[in-house]
């Protein structure tokens, strides 16, 4: 497809704001999965996942452990998953997904950072068609040695990227627990792993106001305490 997986992370010295608030973000999250299933990772495979994605962006020990403990408290405390779709500076395309305990907030904050930024919140469904979800994994290995496992393995994809020694593999959402378990019993481990939004198709801001008013809502956006993630199409 020749699309270099657009959103590849960059990786990059955090600092202590973005820690923390990476920390609160899967401080929810691991709560959430606790109080929904069991608070036990060996019996609650979606409590796993989040515990192990949370490790490989070093979120503490202590961190996972507190937010265990208090769902197995009984903490009547809850959040909810909300997702606004809206139309940014130099025809861009912005999907927001919040986990948060306040939807008016939410709405609220999110709302302003566009207006701001003179773009405009868009209804349901309205920016998400333009989007592919997708489980996405970058592995250091050969093509070969992807192609055997997962054909040894029954894992179905839906396609494959190879740039030098670097193979991204993108499947759909469903097939994410099952690659990550095939991969780590063939000790693959990726570099990285996750369930986003790829854009399909981008564009480009080539205006220096344009720009500049779009990057200040990504920042604003990624600042707020109650986004989870931020996808977009802007190269």
């Amino acid at each position: 497809m020749g699309r270099a997986f657009e959103v590849r992370k960059v990786a990059m010295a955090k600092t202590s704001a973005a820690k923390s608030k990476v920390y609160s973000k899967y401080g929810r999250e691991i709560y959430m999965a606790a109080k929904a299933g069991t608070p036990d990772p060996e019996t609650n495979q979606t409590l796993k996942r989040v515990i192990e994605r949370a490790k490989k962006e070093q979120v503490t020990a202590d961190i996972i452990k507190r937010a265990i403990d208090k769902a197995k408290g009984g903490s009547d405390e809850n959040y909810t998953e909300i997702r606004y779709e809206g139309f940014g500076p130099g025809n861009s395309l912005i999907i927001v997904d919040c986990l948060t305990d306040n939807t008016n907030r939410s709405l609220s904050d999110v709302r302003t950072l566009f207006n701001k930024a003179y773009g405009k919140m868009g209804v349901s469904g309205s920016v998400l068609h333009q989007f592919e979800h997708r489980a996405v994994f970058e592995v250091m290995a050969t093509e070969d040695q992807i192609l055997e496992v997962l054909l040894e393995n029954d894992v179905n994809v839906l396609d494959i990227e190879v740039e030098g020694e670097l193979v991204t593999i993108y499947a759909e959402p469903s097939e994410y627990g099952k690659l990550v378990d095939v991969l780590k019993e063939n000790h693959l481990e990726p570099t990285q792993e996750m369930i986003t939004f790829l854009p399909i198709t981008t564009v480009e801001i080539t205006d220096a106001e344009e720009l500049a008013k779009f990057e200040k809502l990504i920042n604003g956006l990624d600042e707020l305490d109650d986004v989870s993630n931020v996808y977009h199409n802007v190269k």
